[in-house]
């Protein structure tokens, strides 16, 4: 029998775009990959952004996805505890996946500690120096009356609009040029930085950024970011003593 005990980290599949058929076949290599790790798996890490659009209406939930929300509570009803960072395409997460997959949810960085390692873990989005742009309509979007006014809209027209504005826009997307910044200039690194002025962390843990990266950034402290499942299919693996961040095969 296979020994479960490996943590994984995966982020920003943005399923939904940038079509439904690309969006499928992206879909089919995260399910086959959960598929994979299931026999290996301890606990699961999902960074934010697995949909390009999310909104929790009461009694309605978008259409797709079914394959990997399937494949997700499988992995769940076998006993894998699942963690998920909403991400700032996601926002709108509440407690759909709490109530229906059992899966813990969560809106800021969170700690946690394996083996004697310590961990911090997040999306990424807003952190750090700069960026008040995002900053400032983050507030915007999650505020309760301007979900409560969007709720109002008809899903088919609701959802087509947040579709065209995640595609279209950058400012509301969040994203960034994919390109490695220089330390100076990626604020998640000073983020990280900053916090150890604090207090110590083996691993910090993100997504968000779409760039899969191993940086140290003290002596005894890395920054892991787990990439993207559009253009580097990227993910990270902790096997008890060194977090890796390793590619698709």
């Amino acid at each position: 029998m296979t020994t479960k005990n490996k943590i994984y980290f995966a982020s920003d599949q943005h399923f939904g775009t940038p079509t439904v058929e690309k969006s499928k076949k992206r879909e089919q290599k995260f399910v086959n990959w959960l598929d994979a790790i299931k026999n290996d798996a301890d606990e699961l890490f999902l960074l934010g952004d697995l949909f390009d659009f999310w909104f929790e209406y009461k009694k309605a939930v978008p259409k797709g996805f079914v394959r990997v929300l399937g494949k997700l509570a499988e992995l769940s009803d076998s006993g894998i505890k699942i963690h998920f960072f909403v991400g700032n395409h996601d926002l709108w997460m509440e407690t759909y996946f709490e109530t229906e997959l059992n899966i813990s949810t969560y809106f800021e960085p969170k700690e946690f500690i394996f083996n004697n390692k310590t961990f911090l873990i997040g999306h990424g989005d807003g952190l750090g120096p700069g960026d008040n742009g995002y900053k400032r309509m983050k507030k915007v979007f999650t505020n309760s009356f301007s979900k409560w006014l969007f709720r109002w809209l008809h899903p088919d027209i609701g959802i087509r609009l947040a579709q065209y504005l995640s595609v279209k826009n950058k400012l509301i997307s969040g994203e960034a040029d994919v390109k490695f910044l220089g330390e100076e200039n990626e604020w998640l690194v000073q983020y990280c930085k900053k916090k150890l002025e604090d207090k110590h962390f083996d691993y910090f843990v993100f997504g968000h950024r779409h760039l899969p990266l191993d940086i140290q950034i003290s002596e005894n402290s890395k920054y892991i970011n787990t990439g993207d499942w559009i253009t580097h299919f990227t993910f990270a693996i902790f096997e008890g003593q060194q977090l890796t961040v390793k590619k698709l095969q």
